[in-house]
């Protein structure tokens, strides 16, 4: 099999989640990527060291950072710089997520890389992007994809208060959007030979994500309602409790024709003949008032009592998982979803696959996360820096 970016040669400057990601999913694909950090490490690391010591190997940096290598370069040090140009020069893919002024302080523009490299692909992913009022502004996924793009303000019962989304939830999805843009410009790249310039950020996807209720938001500049269990859509878009304590989520927007096969199955044959629920319209109007009676009637049975039911209805509809039942989802393991890396430290460690599969390509996690530091020596001999350099360059700090 065919590793897709078998050849292609990728240079990370970036921190925490979502560009080491989409850069993870990189050397999923066949791709050599090198990770550069400063000399205590990234801030995603330092995060887990202070934690749970130094050298933790914790699952979650695992998971961005797989199969890469690693080095640690002082970009402070005007030396320092000096080796990164050096290992810049020629690379197919540049990876950055530091803001503007870091990017000029360092040389490391998109005029300063493709210098280095005219072919190179440059990729940046920001907050907000790397001009306009809010470009130097900080941000994590939570504030710029959660917050700012609205996504905050619709999720939710109606009867609380908002939700924080959980981390890094914001930042894979922005990793997925880098990684398709990247992949697209190595596409052009090869069409015109030229080097090309990717801006993605967390904003921007954010809204992407809540694309439905953005657009519907142009048309008519309201704010949708947040959902609510107690008023929803229609009763069969909606969830209930089990009589052992499960959630089943109900999802028939268009409730036709299963509005028929549920009054069927929960034997409700006069909801079948009264007036007020023979239309969408009507369900979304008078449906409310069955609610109370449908959660009885779904708080009278337990989940594996339900499942065939609902099954053999041929209704839309799953349980409610929590995480211990989806990471041993047998199909989901059947179908390659968790894989297995092996940490010097730590030994065997799951994490999760690439989101999917190419038939006939080799796409693979292929090692463990480096530590801080680990091949440096290694990469900056391949691009032609002498032991004696290396020596003197790791003496006065410039890298580790």
């Amino acid at each position: 099999m065919v590793a897709p970016l078998e050849g292609i040669r990728v240079v990370e400057v970036a921190s925490w989640l979502a560009a080491p990601s989409c850069a993870a999913l990189m050397a999923d694909m066949g791709a050599e990527v090198v990770k550069v950090e400063p000399p205590g490490g990234d801030t995603y690391r330092r995060m887990y060291d202070a934690l749970l010591g130094e050298n933790s190997v914790h699952p979650c940096y695992q998971f961005d950072n797989r199969g890469k290598r690693g080095i640690c370069i002082n970009l402070e040090d005007a030396a320092g710089r000096e080796a990164l140009y050096k290992l810049v020069e020629g690379v197919d893919v540049f990876v950055t997520n530091l803001t503007q002024d870091r990017l000029e302080r360092y040389g490391l523009t998109s005029d300063d890389v493709h210098k280095l490299s005219p072919s190179a692909i440059y990729g940046v992913l920001s907050g907000y992007g790397t001009d306009g009022p809010d470009n130097e502004r900080q941000a994590f996924d939570q504030t710029a994809f959660w917050a700012r793009s609205g996504a905050m303000s619709v999720f939710g019962d109606r009867d609380d208060g908002p939700l924080i989304s959980r981390g890094g939830y914001g930042d894979r999805t922005t990793a997925l959007n880098f990684l398709s843009a990247i992949l697209a410009a190595l596409r052009v790249k090869d069409q015109t030979g030229e080097g090309q310039y990717v801006e993605v950020t967390l904003q921007r996807t954010g809204i992407w994500s809540l694309a439905s209720d953005v657009t519907t938001a142009l048309f008519d500049r309201l704010q949708p309602d947040k959902t609510s269990r107690r008023l929803p859509p229609n009763p069969i878009w909606n969830c209930y409790e089990t009589k052992d304590g499960h959630w089943i989520l109900l999802v028939m927007p268009m409730p036709f024709p299963f509005w028929s096969r549920f009054c069927d199955l929960v034997q409700k044959p006069e909801w079948l003949t009264d007036d007020k629920y023979q239309t969408v319209l009507g369900l979304m109007e008078h449906g409310l008032e069955l609610i109370p009676e449908v959660a009885g009637i779904f708080a009278g049975r337990t989940l594996d009592e339900w499942r065939p039911l609902l099954d053999g209805a041929k209704l839309v509809w799953e349980p409610m998982a929590e995480l211990p039942d989806v990471v041993e989802d047998p199909a989901l393991r059947e179908r390659g979803a968790y894989s297995v890396v092996v940490h010097e430290r730590a030994g065997a460690m799951e994490v999760v696959s690439a989101p999917f599969h190419i038939r006939g390509a080799d796409i693979e996690v292929r090692g463990p996360a480096p530590d801080a530091g680990q091949h440096t020596r290694e990469v900056l001999a391949e691009v032609g820096i002498s032991e004696e350099d290396l020596d003197r360059l790791q003496a006065q700090g410039a890298i580790r």
